[in-house]
């Protein structure tokens, strides 16, 4: 059976992928996801708040350090301005990169054009196979109109593509007003896969402390339906490769991406509730699934219910929400007390 998976110009043995995660930080957890069957790994963000702090710690020591002796900079390495970022994070991907022999994928979390996108070159230099780049952009000036939120992506895309050679991956949410044109316009400015979707984190509300309490809950199965929309309806339209990211619990949901038209299909939730070996219930559930079928390649199934091979592409439009309203039935249909019924 043939599993193999081009993935932005890179060749995966199966279209399984570790995503970023605290997980893959750990070198053993790292040998753990590749010995259980994973195409490629992604390894954790790094943040810009990360690399600005560094830089602007390193500036800080220079500077001081200059007002005291005037030779003192010669002391330093050449310092351009870019470039500069977390050494631990670099030593992550030349170790993982040393010790895997599937594509190691570096993460690149950030939201602002302030400089950090340079890092991207270090990571490339570190050997990482490919970028993913994580735009977390919540636009919470009122006066900031869609269209200048639109164009900040694409600068950020801009300016990670002008320093790498190796390929970029853009991983955003689906909060866009006509999302379709917007991943046409990140694929055009160059980003050579989309990853759907990122998920924002929203805190929640401590009563006690009457704080903001950040907290972080994994996906479930039942997030899946929007990247499924929007990778059925993305499909044979875009020159980039498509991801699916979110939801992915067992084999099936495997299965529902790779339907709709997924290249790719990335998990992080399942790894972290049921551990690294998870991925080799993945992936054999998914051979099971295909072999039940006697599907012999990926390109035979790949895109099947994406919306251009849809009988009836109305289905994932307004038609088939009509329809889902008028056809649902509520399994509560008693009229005693507190049901809301008149006589």
């Amino acid at each position: 059976m043939d599993l193999t998976t081009d993935y932005m110009g890179l060749r995966l043995r199966n279209p399984l992928i570790a995503s970023a995660s605290p997980l893959n930080a750990d070198l053993g957890q790292l040998r753990r996801l590749e010995d259980a069957g994973a195409g490629a790994v992604v390894l954790p963000s790094i943040f810009e708040e990360q690399i600005v702090a560094e830089r602007e710690a390193f500036e800080r020591h220079t500077e001081t350090t200059a007002e005291g002796f005037a030779e003192a900079l010669s002391f330093f390495p050449a310092y351009a301005g870019k470039g500069f970022g977390p050494g631990r994070y670099i030593e992550l991907v030349r170790r993982a990169k040393a010790a895997l022999d599937i594509p190691v994928i570096a993460s690149l979390n950030g939201a602002s054009l302030s400089g950090w996108t340079g890092y991207a070159r270090d990571l490339q230099d570190a050997g990482a196979d490919a970028i993913e780049l994580n735009i977390y952009l919540i636009p919470t000036a009122l006066t900031t109109t869609g269209r200048e939120a639109e164009q900040h992506y694409l600068d950020i895309l801009t300016a990670v593509k002008a320093a790498v050679t190796v390929p970029v991956a853009v991983k955003i949410g689906p909060y866009f007003s006509a999302f379709g044109a917007m991943a046409l316009a990140l694929a055009e400015a160059g980003a050579d896969a989309l990853v759907l979707f990122n998920r924002f984190y929203q805190p929640d509300i401590d009563l006690v402390s009457l704080r903001p309490s950040p907290d972080v809950e994994l996906s479930t199965p039942s997030e899946m339906r929007l990247p499924l929309l929007w990778i059925a309806v993305l499909h044979g339209h875009l020159p980039a490769s498509l991801a699916a990211s979110t939801g992915v619990d067992s084999a099936d949901d495997v299965f529902k991406y790779l339907l709709a038209g997924a290249d790719t299909v990335m998990t992080t939730a399942s790894l972290l509730r049921h551990g690294a070996w998870h991925m080799r219930t993945l992936l054999d559930g998914l051979v099971a699934l295909l072999a039940a079928r006697g599907i012999e390649s990926l390109d035979a199934i790949r895109g099947r219910m994406s919306r251009g091979n849809l009988e009836d592409p109305g289905v994932l439009e307004r038609a088939g929400y009509v329809q889902m309203l008028q056809s649902y039935q509520p399994a509560f249909h008693g009229g005693g007390a507190g049901s809301g019924e008149s006589e």
